[in-house]
């Protein structure tokens, strides 16, 4: 096929605004001349966090990213990929696991949290270790349960003869075969910057096509915001806080975001995720002790736990937990499963290159 012809339909597949930069006479060596992209960028959701001016956003870069975050070199024996724990057809989560499961099988400390909207976040993983997008994959890399290698290792890995690819990727997306830290980390969250997830039916509905939730739906919807938003909050489904949302500690000893910050007011708090595809990612909560939907609403009407750091929405006038009878239980449920985006979790454009071309 004409190659002309496969980067004129990337560019109308991708769906993103996109302009090839002019090139000067004599133009810099140092100096990309790959397409740029424009993000999607949803009216109803919040300000973006990413700063997309220190890491402009390109095909190439977005071509090395999804490269990158699919290969196994990343890990100490080549065994574990980013998207072995960040699977894309549940929402780029560790499907069947509660636990994540790294190199030699070693069960990791928490459950696989979805990877998607990662531009609007602040901060990152359930205790909020890493503040910045970029900095994000070196965690998981070093991670002895995890990938267990070392960065500088990945980048001489990178750099090798035996993986002729790379220096070429990388002269695409920034100019030059130099693979850097920085190159590397920016290269994987441009892949991961374009993950967004807005074609739920719930987002139909936020545009306009009212027929686009049932009535049981939309009753699921308004219980929501009456029992749910508090905590789940915005488009986005989080508020993007800390909570201790009253699971029994007695299964784990993970004290969540007191790891991070030592402050005893934090301990048993963890990041409050995004419910957006949560249909798709079972099972719920950071030790992924839930496999349904209806125990976790089970939990919250029956099973939190009283703890000095409770959230205090969970203990309102001396009743522990949020009162729903079986029927809002129902509801509720059947507005979540609204919030699959099933073109998100098929879309061939994120899947792993080893399965043929992008574009």
């Amino acid at each position: 096929m004409n190659k002309s012809f496969l980067v004129v339909g990337a560019m109308a597949l991708f769906g993103w605004a996109a302009c090839r930069q002019s090139s000067s006479p004599t133009p810099d060596p140092t100096t990309p001349t790959t397409e740029t992209l424009e993000l999607t960028q949803p009216s109803y959701f919040p300000p973006l966090v990413y700063d997309l001016k220190a890491n402009p956003l390109t095909y190439d870069g977005f071509q090395l990213g999804r490269s990158l975050f699919y290969d196994g070199l990343l890990s100490r024996n080549g065994t574990i990929a980013c998207g072995t724990c960040h699977q894309q057809a549940v929402a780029f989560t560790h499907h069947g696991h509660d636990l994540s499961h790294g190199i030699d099988d070693k069960i990791g400390m928490r459950n696989a949290p979805p990877i998607q909207n990662m531009a609007w976040a602040k901060e990152f993983f359930w205790d909020g270790g890493v503040h910045q997008l970029d900095l994000f994959p070196i965690a998981p890399i070093e991670n002895p349960v995890e990938m267990d290698e070392k960065l500088p290792n990945v980048l001489q890995k990178l750099r090798d003869s035996k993986n002729p690819n790379y220096p070429e990727l990388f002269k695409k997306a920034f100019g030059s075969t130099e693979i850097t830290t920085e190159r590397f980390t920016k290269a994987l969250s441009q892949f991961m910057v374009f993950l967004v997830s807005n074609n739920s039916r719930y987002d139909l509905y936020l545009r306009g096509t009212t027929n686009a939730l049932t009535a049981t739906e939309k009753e699921g919807l308004a219980l929501f915001k009456q029992k749910c938003a508090t905590c789940h909050a915005g488009e986005l489904f989080t508020d993007q806080s800390f909570r201790n949302n009253g699971l029994d500690n007695s299964r784990s000893s993970d004290q969540g975001r007191f790891r991070i910050t030592q402050n005893p007011d934090d301990l048993f708090k963890f990041k409050v995720p995004s419910l957006r595809n949560v249909g798709y990612t079972s099972p719920y909560m950071h030790d992924g002790r839930f496999s349904t939907l209806e125990q976790v609403l089970n939990h919250y009407t029956t099973n939190v736990q009283k703890t000095a750091t409770l959230d205090p929405t969970l203990q309102a006038n001396g009743q522990l937990g949020i009162a729903m009878t079986d029927d809002e239980k129902a509801k509720i449920i059947a507005f979540l499963k609204t919030l699959s985006d099933e073109q998100f979790v098929k879309d061939y454009r994120f899947a792993d290159p080893g399965f043929g071309k992008a574009f």
